[in-house]
Formats: C-alpha cells, structure tokens, sequence
C-alpha cells in the first residue's frame, strides 16, 4: 500500500493506494497538509472500473478494452475523491478550463465537440495571458465569496493543466456550428445539460449536496452558449460575447 496526501480545490485528501504509477500521476497536487477526508482503492474498486469501461465504452464510440490496473486506480481515486467533494464545497464538471488575465472560462460539451480544439484556438488567440486550467475534469469550488475553477490531475489525454485555483468567470456550452455566435442563455432551461457533465454522487446525501452547490454556481457564475466552426476565431467571438 503506498500513502500519500494530495490538495485539491484546496481540500487535503490522503490516498491509500496500490500502484507507484499513482503518486506519479498526482505528483503535482502533492501536499504536506494534514488531510480532511481519505479514499482507499481495493481490488473491487479496480473491477468496477473496467466494468464501467465495459458497459459505457459503446455508448462512447469507443471499443471495450482491458485497461492496465494502474491506469484503472486513477479512474477509481478521481470517483471516490469525487464522492466527498460536494460536502467540501465542491464538484468534478467534465470541460475544459482556460484562464485569460487571471479569470476562468469552462467549456462543456459532449466528448468529440471540439473543446480541446477551441481551448488551442485560445491560447494561440491570446498568447501569454492565457493558461489551460484543465483540459478534462477542473473541480468548481462554489464559496460565499464567489466561484472558483480548480486543477485536477484528472487532465484528459492531451495533459492540459496546472494545479492553480481561480476565480470562474463564465461557464459555456458548446455545440458545432456553420458559424460563430454566442448568446448568454438561463440556467433553469439548461441545468439538465449543465447536470449531464456534473460529477453525480451515488448517494443520495451527495446528490442533494451537489444540486444545491450547482443552485449557488447559477447565481454567481453566468452561463453561455456558443455555436462554433473550427476556425481560430471562434475563440474571438467566445470571449468578446462573454465580456459584453
């Protein structure tokens, strides 16, 4: 069993885990804190993520593969930390993360829409002052004092990400157009969609606590929908429309 604490959402976790492979991967979220809560991952753990792999794999376009066990025991530290979060202020949101100047931009949409794809239209729209927060699976810290995008090591095959918290400007569901246009757009009709990509507890407790952090993020956080070509300047229109 190899243990080791990492800082996530500024939330200390102690992971018991079987596999070198996964202190290596967390190795940026590495901390020294005394931790808050702890996860364990057992061989049944392990199980269960190749049988989800298994059941979703179709319904993903992809083909059912016997994934290496390391790799699986990241799957199952991102489930079970994900389980405890919402009781910390906090939710695992499946998007990518891009700060410019210092403020957060999360694009969600279903897996093949182009979200790494716009987040390189971004950084090379705005150069040095933007900064990938996490190209995959960023946790939202909803606080008293506003709404904060978070780093994870959960950072999708690209590896796009830094272990930073900070402040959520917007939240934008993206969708593939025949050209650009952006409009801010009410949470209520949207929350299924915003659900969709929401990290869901197993637990009933855990999916109150969720659904009330996500009543708090409608009120601070605005929410927008862009329809997008695969042209550089969809990052443009992107960030023009959400600092009208």
């Amino acid at each position: 069993m190899i243990e080791f604490t990492v800082s996530i959402a500024d939330i200390p976790i102690r992971i018991q885990a079987n596999y070198p492979q996964t202190k290596a991967f967390c190795s940026r979220f590495l901390s020294e804190k005394a931790p808050v809560f702890s996860v364990a991952i057992t061989e049944d753990d392990l199980a269960n993520e190749q049988a989800f792999n298994a059941r979703t794999a179709p319904h993903r376009n992809r083909s059912v593969q016997e994934y290496p066990l390391p790799y699986l025991e990241t799957l199952a530290v991102s489930r079970k930390i994900a389980d405890q979060m919402p009781q910390y202020g906090a939710v695992l949101f499946h998007g990518a993360a891009i700060a410019v100047d210092g403020e957060v931009y999360l694009f969600t949409a279903k897996s093949g829409t182009g979200k790494t794809t716009h987040i390189r239209y971004w950084l090379e729209q705005f150069g040095d002052r933007a900064a990938v927060v996490n190209g995959d699976k960023p946790f939202l810290k909803v606080t008293e004092s506003g709404a904060f995008a978070c780093g994870s090591p959960w950072q999708g095959k690209e590896n796009f990400g830094s272990n930073v918290i900070l402040p959520l400007k917007a939240i934008c569901l993206l969708q593939r157009d025949c050209f650009d246009h952006i409009e801010k757009v009410g949470f209520a009709p949207h929350l299924a969609a915003v659900l969709r990509q929401t990290y869901q507890p197993p637990t009933a407790q855990g999916m109150e606590q969720t659904l009330d952090l996500l009543t708090n993020l409608a009120k601070q956080v605005p929410l927008y929908r862009l329809g997008c070509t695969m042209d550089p300047n969809a990052a443009l229109v992107a960030y023009h429309g959400m600092n009208q």
